[in-house]
């Protein structure tokens, strides 16, 4: 029995249906995953064969648009030009900040969802993150020089504005042969984010924020679960201080949402929808499809992502489900189920030799999913972005 399509079928899938979105996450997928974010690159040739899928193409990340750390400034930085983007609709349309930052290819923003206390309270998570990991690491390696502590706490702490996020990875790789100092470092990061969270509760924002641990373990009593390091990976490298109700397949609907009003002049979940009031669970995401949106209004729609995991708890022999793209990549598929469209799931094996993960070879899908696992992909991405950006200009060549 064939397990995966090859990349011709998928894109003869795509190209053979009028009615098309494509929902591509970036991190890993597009962008090569590397320890320090803010030498992250984008391909130039990319960003215009993106361009030429127009509306039916969009980001859904839990990175940022804006900022110093954005993606508008990669997209600047292959381009050359801090106009040419904005001139020609070259920056990636879609949402970021996990579905609380949208922005169309010309880089018109809005923030869907969003209260003024709270963004005013994310403006200052930066600086006390600083404060409180540089407490933590002259106690945990006190043999450090202040200059390489500063170092490595300036990669660590990402100064996002709606989602600012400690990344361990150059911390990780400093002890990467002590793997009880690895996880002792995973502690320490999630000690200092439920700080952050204790924080905003004083400041009466009660019901504002989450923890979004990256990868994870699928949710236990509402929290993510942290996936401790092994031998052969990192496991947990980065947490994000995001606003609660921001997870991707709400983002999804979002995305949904306006995609069909542009083709329609009709917004099926109404104009002031967002991923704060959208339902929460995914069973009652496709009810609010079914119910708002009629079968030829639906797209088919492709995913694209690179963080899902599935690992065996020991104790319950039980697997733990988790990963950022797992819910926005179950939920397509279950609505192309829903409403009998051929919808596309695309894993890219991200994993380099700068960030540790788990990668599927051949049938052997140790880490990322399961026999018994609902979330099947249709197509594998074996090498990467680099092989994944050179069949994505293939797809945008039919356009």
């Amino acid at each position: 029995m064939k397990m995966f399509s090859t990349k011709e079928e998928v894109i003869n899938t795509i190209i053979n249906e009028q009615n098309i979105l494509i929902v591509q996450d970036l991190d890993g997928v597009c962008i090569p995953l590397v320890q320090d974010p803010l030498k992250r690159e984008i391909n130039k040739e990319y960003v215009k064969d993106v361009s030429k899928l127009r509306e039916k193409f969009a980001v859904l990340t839990c990175g940022e648009h804006e900022g110093r750390r954005g993606v508008n400034r990669l997209v600047e930085k292959a381009l050359n030009s801090k106009t040419k983007a904005r001139e020609y609709g070259y920056y990636l349309p879609g949402l970021a900040a996990c579905g609380v930052e949208f922005q169309d290819r010309f880089s018109n923003l809005s923030h869907p969802g969003l209260k003024e206390n709270e963004i005013s309270f994310l403006s200052k998570v930066p600086m006390k993150m600083r404060t409180m990991l540089t407490i933590e690491l002259k106690k945990f390696l006190p043999n450090l020089s202040n200059d390489l502590r500063n170092k490595l706490i300036d990669v660590a702490v990402c100064d996002t504005r709606f989602t600012p996020t400690l990344n361990f990875n150059e911390i990780f790789s400093y002890v990467k042969n002590d793997l009880k100092k690895v996880k002792g470092l995973q502690l320490i990061m999630e000690k200092i984010m439920n700080n952050l969270l204790e924080d905003s509760r004083k400041s009466g924002l009660d019901n504002s924020f989450f923890l979004h641990l990256m990868p994870n373990l699928g949710l236990r009593d509402g929290k993510e679960i942290m996936k401790y390091a092994t031998l052969n990976e990192f496991g947990t490298t980065d947490i994000q201080f995001i606003i609660k109700g921001a997870i991707k397949e709400a983002g999804l609907l979002l995305l949904l949402n306006k995609y069909i009003s542009n083709k329609t002049g009709v917004y099926p979940f109404g104009e002031n929808f967002n991923v704060r009031n959208s339902p929460k669970t995914l069973n009652k995401l496709i009810e609010l499809c079914k119910d708002k949106i009629p079968s030829d209004q639906m797209p088919l729609i492709i995913g694209v992502g690179d963080t899902v995991t599935s690992v065996k708890d020991p104790k319950d022999n039980f697997w733990l489900r988790g990963g950022s793209d797992r819910g926005f990549l179950t939920l397509i598929q279950r609505l192309g189920e829903s409403y009998k469209k051929k919808n596309q799931v695309v894993f890219v094996n991200s994993c380099n030799d700068q960030v540790l993960r788990p990668r599927i070879n051949g049938t052997d899908m140790k880490g990322i999913s399961d026999p018994s696992d609902d979330l099947k992909f249709n197509m594998i991405i074996n090498n990467g972005p680099k092989e994944y950006i050179e069949w994505f200009k293939q797809l945008a060549s039919n356009f």
